[in-house]
């Protein structure tokens, strides 16, 4: 499904601020963590609402949906977003 976002400038879901949104663009992950968040559903053209970011470079709390996950900051890194 195309996206007109993607022609925006993309960044990392671990960048974003508690409160922002954004578009998942893509996932660059191996084949085992790919699948991980495929699942938990990550994918392409789906808003993502980062909700907090733990102290000490803990988690992040990500709401897809009505769903909340909490991912560690070295897979959030690997999820390309486009801020909405």
């Amino acid at each position: 499904m195309p996206s007109t976002n993607l022609t925006m400038p993309s960044t990392t879901l671990a960048t974003l601020q508690p409160g922002e949104f954004a578009t998942i663009a893509a996932i660059h992950a191996d084949k085992a963590l790919h699948q991980r968040l495929l699942a938990l559903g990550f994918r392409s053209g789906k808003q993502v609402e980062l909700i907090r970011k733990a102290i000490f470079s803990g988690p992040l709390q990500v709401r897809i949906g009505t769903t909340d996950i909490l991912l560690r900051r070295s897979e959030a890194a690997k999820i390309m977003v486009c801020k909405t």
